[in-house]
Formats: C-alpha cells, sequence, structure tokens
C-alpha cells in the first residue's frame, strides 16, 4: 500500500509509523509534517532503513503540496493538528489553520484523487466534559469546550461530511488521552516525569482531580491500522481503554515510581474551561474490528517513565525549546 501520513513526526504520528513498519514492512510510507514545535524528525530517525520511507516537509494547508502527495497514494492517515489546549486559549488562530482548513484541503485532494480510504484522526475532546458519570459514545451529541476542542469537531465534521456528500471513504477515530515514548515533555505524563528527574516540582492544575481515561501509545496505533484496513466508510470509531484516573492520582504514582514524594507537588491555578472528565465507550470498536487495548496503566507508565529516563538526550534539548527546562 502506498501511504499518506500526516503529521507523522508527532507523537502519535511517529508512532503509528513505526507500528506500520513493523506490521506491513510492503508499505511505501511518505510522511507529510511541518515540523512545527510539536514534530521531531528524532522520533523516526533511521526509519527508513527498515522501510519504504520519505519524507516531505510541508503543511496541510498547502494546496499543491498535498494535490502531489495525495495523487501518489492509495490511502490516507491524517494526524497533523494543533494539539495543545493551553496553546489554543492563548491564541486559536493557528488551531483553525491547520485543524480545519488543512484538513478540508487534504480532504478535497482525496475527494478529486478518488482516494481508497482515508482514516481522520479526531479526539475524545469533541464531546466536551463529563460528571462523575456516564461516558460518551459515537452518537453523543459534541460540545467541545475549548479552540482546540473545537477545531477538531470541525474537522471531524468536515471528514464525515466527505464521505456523505461525495463518497469519499472516509472513517473517524476518537482516542482517548494517549501516552508513552517520545511524547512531547509539556504534556502531563513526561512533562511530571522528566520535570522530577531534573529535580523540579511538578505542576498539577487545581486540586488535581480532573478524570482522564489513559490509552498507552502503541494500543491507539493497533486501533488506527484496523480502522485502517477494516474500518467503515461513513463511520466514527471511538478508541479507550476504559482506565480513568484523577490527574492527581496518575502523578503520584509516577512519585511513587521515581522514590519522591508529594512535597515535588505544585498545584497552579486551573486553566480556564478545563474539562472535569472524559469517558468513551468502545464497544463499537471491539465489536467491529475485534480490538482490545493490551497494556495496563500501571504497566504502561512504568515503562514510559524508564524510557524518559534512558532518554535524557532526547527531551532535554525540547524542554529547553519549550521554555520548560
Amino acid at each position: 500500500m502506498r501511504l499518506l501520513v500526516t503529521g507523522g513526526c508527532g507523537f502519535i504520528g511517529s508512532s503509528f509509523i513505526r507500528y506500520v513498519g513493523r506490521e506491513h514492512a510492503d508499505y511505501r510510507i511518505t510522511n507529510l509534517d511541518a515540523i512545527t514545535y510539536a514534530g521531531n524528525p528524532e522520533n523516526l530517525r533511521g526509519i527508513e532503513r527498515v522501510l519504504d520511507y520519505s519524507f516531505v516537509r510541508g503543511r496541510v494547508e498547502d494546496r499543491s503540496v498535498v494535490e502531489r502527495l495525495v495523487s501518489e497514494a492509495e490511502a490516507v492517515v491524517h494526524f497533523a493538528a494543533e494539539s495543545h489546549v493551553d496553546r489554543s486559549i492563548r491564541d486559536a488562530a493557528p488551531f483553525v489553520t491547520t485543524n480545519v482548513l488543512g484538513t478540508q484541503v487534504l480532504l478535497e485532494a482525496s475527494r478529486r484523487a478518488r482516494l481508497g480510504r482515508f482514516v481522520h484522526v479526531s479526539t475524545d475532546e469533541v464531546y466536551g466534559a463529563l460528571g462523575e458519570e456516564g461516558v460518551f459514545s459515537e452518537g453523543t451529541p459534541f460540545a467541545p469546550r475549548s479552540p482546540y476542542a473545537a477545531s477538531k469537531a470541525a474537522a471531524d465534521l468536515l471528514a464525515l461530511s466527505y464521505h456523505h456528500t461525495h463518497g469519499l471513504p472516509v472513517s473517524v477515530v476518537r482516542p482517548s488521552n494517549n501516552y508513552g515514548p517520545r511524547q512531547l515533555p509539556e504534556k502531563l505524563i513526561p512533562l511530571a516525569v522528566t520535570n522530577l528527574i531534573e529535580g523540579r516540582p511538578v505542576p498539577v492544575y487545581g486540586d488535581g482531580r480532573n478524570v482522564r481515561e489513559w490509552l498507552f501509545v502503541e494500543d491507539c496505533c493497533r486501533a488506527i491500522d484496523a480502522v485502517l484496513h477494516r474500518g467503515r466508510p461513513g463511520e466514527a470509531y471511538n478508541i479507550g481503554s476504559a482506565c480513568e484516573r484523577r490527574n492527581i492520582d496518575v502523578v503520584r504514582e509516577i512519585l511513587a515510581m521515581l522514590g519522591k514524594g508529594e512535597d515535588c507537588i505544585e498545584f497552579v491555578s486551573d486553566r480556564p474551561g478545563h474539562d472535569f472528565r472524559y469517558a468513551l465507550a468502545s464497544d463499537k470498536v471491539k465489536r467491529e474490528l475485534g480490538w482490545e487495548p493490551r497494556t495496563d496503566f500501571s504497566t504502561g507508565l512504568r515503562s514510559v517513565v524508564d524510557w524518559y529516563r534512558d532518554n535524557a538526550d532526547w527531551w532535554k534539548p525540547l524542554k529547553a525549546r519549550l521554555g520548560r527546562g
């Protein structure tokens, strides 16, 4: 298969390319990435030695680049996005440009090329927030509560509209919070781990009681691969682990793994519109595609802690560039 991956130098995108390289060694993969602050070519260092792989630096909203690459592909998996909520609160414009306009450009090029398959990677944040109980199903009405989530909701709906209007074989995946190696150290888990390794406190928003459903990145990649090959066009699939943790409990587990005490926690002012809880019903992807998460949270978290402890040369320059060092 000739596969175009957008945003393949980011955390989930690069993990997906590595996964596909192991599972489908005969695929030819082209990676389109703008190499913004979130894209890191080091995530795929040496991949061309084991995979038919090429890299193109460019933006998904650049029609000429996108049309050329789509015309050479049989399928697209679209990860490219601005994805950090805090950044969207400070300035929403790049999120609209990349996440909405960029997705439309990619969809239109795919329609014109009569592309055989298109998987759009969305997020559970399009649904909004939950209280203490309940879960989001694929039919839950969208209620995004941050500029980031709103831009992803718009892209999600655009993707499905291209199936219903134009017949483009689009499927959408909505994963829960991913974690794993090579995640940018501005997200909760890698920030906590690296700060503690450096002897710095861990910032926790509010009282830390916000709840997220944590999914190990390789489990997410397996689900996306299953949707790429067997998902129904015009359908959305939630991808969750059913593993819910309060942010404060995640931090406490990391503290225990690194032999640190709770005096290393620094509670900071909550961010505006901070969603209380996300949780997904993932019955559909399990029933239709036979997918199940394989990595329990403690095992996955331990592997992440070990990876960051062993790869300071990867994350220290990133933290310095992000102003986290």
